[in-house]
């Protein structure tokens, strides 16, 4: 003990000689906890720097059961061992990794717990396993569910040998594991929160789902019937159809998910034209066309005065939405800040206006788009969890087209018509015309088969659309270029990488028409089945005798010059220039 010559007493420095890092621990643990998805399967880690810095043994974590079931012993609120500094494991209460009746006194009356003396205070019990002696004091400190709550979920507790150290260092053992503590609650509080949103909300999904088949199988077994606007009568599109028809008569929030052009918004409506909600509005907003303070502004509107410009109050596409539909596209570019103010809306279903003190409520069925990959940004820490399982209740796959090739030929008559009655003409696509689209990968989806059709209905020069006036025949085809410069796993354009490869040359190569040029050209032997170095030879050769021109050499190989830039770049081939 030291004293002062001013009066003032200071408080009890440890022997000399002895390193202490409180400070260190504090930071280290903070470092560890807040960069870690898992803080529990991160506390090991916590426990041994407290052992390295401050010389407190055999730390440990206990956490309520998540179940919240009475023990076998007819205790309360029982608990399990959650961490120890030679790992994180599941264990008993029982186990020896902290006093059993000091651990649940913490629990019981949410106060810290300091014994100088465990073995005399606590009982032999409360010694640390194989303690080489009994002289140890004990350091419980509580883990609450929130600030001044009086709930606790849990108790982070360790030993000082005081036959070394002695007690002089107790309190302050006892504020470096309090602040510990402070920092894990709220990590673990997340944790709980997640884990039990994604339980309910996997256990809505089912009872939604598993309702919907009833109502299916009581009813006819017939096919569902088709969508208005979904064209094609593929597999694929069968079996989105009757995923729809199923979940539309549920109120389960959907994530439709596809990649660009595949008709999310088509397929969202659908949701709503054939729910309850159908006869209110459906309200629509693309997430990645506003900023993240304009997106606030227009889905939760706004008051009057509220920033520069807010002449007049505006009602958010939420309230316009009340009792019907909304649909959210591109709902994965939405930034961390936004996502914390739309999952209260969809937790309590209540919000505010910006610059208004109101609480308004509204009942929305909400329908969700993306083509991202929303389950590797929620990993990367770009999207949180417990907003996923929101909006990912029953998520349904829209099929890329070209997983529907079958669906292409009436796709390109609907979208032929559509031109002809928009611009007055009498166009018609030929049959060659129509066997080289369906040979198309169109990684564009069924946006780019319609763009594609506009463009050579706009440039053919005649009643009759010739396979001849494709872009993909005359070598200006956007998706060839886009292939092209695609490298690895970075594409231009979303869903391009997984495009798969073009057919080999012997499957694809088109018979010539009797009316066009080839037909009266000196015939082109059948491309036997032959292994890919035959292929890569006579690409070669054809290259070779035009002049390394790829449309000369498609026309030799009755190729169209995408399917020679696609040949090329299977084979590694590098294109000569002169």
């Amino acid at each position: 003990m030291t004293t002062a010559t001013t009066g003032h007493r200071g408080p009890p420095q440890p022997p000399l000689g002895v390193e202490r890092f409180p400070l260190d621990t504090v930071c280290e643990a903070a470092k560890i906890l807040t960069g870690a998805s898992d803080p529990v399967g991160a506390m090991p880690s916590v426990l041994n720097v407290m052992s390295s810095f401050l010389g407190l043994q055999m730390g440990a974590l206990a956490l309520l059961d998540d179940k919240g079931r009475t023990g076998q012993d007819g205790e309360i609120n029982p608990f399990v061992i959650a961490a120890t500094t030679r790992g994180s494991a599941c264990q008993p209460a029982g186990s020896g990794a902290l006093p059993l009746a000091a651990t649940r006194t913490v629990f019981r009356t949410g106060v810290t717990l300091v014994s100088r003396d465990a073995a005399q205070e606590l009982g032999p019990d409360a010694l640390p396993p194989c303690a080489p002696h009994n002289r140890y004091a004990f350091i419980a400190v509580p883990i609450r569910e929130q600030v001044h709550s009086p709930y606790v979920i849990g108790v982070l507790g360790a030993w000082r040998d005081v036959e070394e150290d002695g007690y002089f260092t107790l309190d302050e053992d006892q504020r470096v594991m309090t602040m510990i503590a402070s920092i894990l609650e709220q990590s673990v509080k997340f944790r709980r929160l997640v884990a039990r949103d994604r339980e309910r909300l996997m256990e809505e999904a089912r009872l939604a789902l598993r309702a919907a088949n009833e109502t299916a199988s009581a009813a006819s077994s017939a096919p569902a019937e088709p969508i208005k606007g979904v064209i094609g009568d593929s597999p694929a599109i069968r079996a989105v159809t009757a995923q729809i028809h199923k979940v539309a008569a549920t109120h389960s929030p959907v994530l439709l998910r596809g990649e660009s052009g595949t008709g999310k918004e088509l397929f969202a409506r659908a949701v709503h034209a054939l729910s309850p909600r159908r006869d209110r509005a459906f309200v629509k907003v693309n997430c990645a066309a506003l900023s993240q303070s304009l997106l606030e502004s227009e889905l939760f509107g706004h008051e009057k005065g509220a920033f520069t410009g807010a002449i007049a109050q505006k009602k958010g596409r939420f309230e316009l939405a009340d009792k019907g539909t909304l649909f959210l596209d591109e709902i994965g570019e939405i930034g961390p800040e936004f996502q914390a103010k739309l999952l209260r809306i969809l937790q309590e279903g209540e919000f505010e206006r910006v610059g208004g003190a109101k609480t308004m409520k509204v009942d929305v069925r909400l329908v969700t788009a993306t083509n991202r990959d929303l389950e590797a940004a929620v990993a990367r820490g770009d999207f949180r969890a417990d907003l996923y399982f929101r909006i990912c209740v029953v998520p349904i796959v829209l099929p890329a087209l070209r997983d529907r090739l079958e669906d292409v030929p009436p796709l390109a008559e609907t979208f032929l018509k559509r031109f002809n009655a928009q611009n007055g003409m009498e166009k018609h696509l030929t049959p060659e015309a129509m066997r080289a689209l369906a040979r198309c990968q169109f990684p564009g989806n069924v946006r780019e088969l319609e763009n594609c059709i506009h463009r050579v209905a706009s440039l053919s020069s005649g009643s009759e659309i010739t396979a001849d006036e494709l872009a993909c025949q005359q070598g200006t085809c956007l998706s060839a270029e886009l292939w092209r410069m695609q490298s690895g796993e970075h594409s231009p354009i979303g869903g391009l990488a997984t495009v798969r490869p073009p057919l080999p040359m012997a499957d694809i190569r088109p018979a010539a028409p009797a009316s066009s040029p080839q037909a009266n050209a000196a015939p082109v032997a059948p491309a036997p089945a032959d292994g890919p170095q035959d292929e890569r030879a006579r690409l070669i050769d054809a290259m070779e005798r035009s002049g390394w021109v790829q449309a000369k050499a498609a026309r030799i190989l009755g190729l169209t010059p995408r399917q020679i830039g696609y040949a090329l770049k299977k084979h590694d081939i590098e294109v000569r220039k002169f």
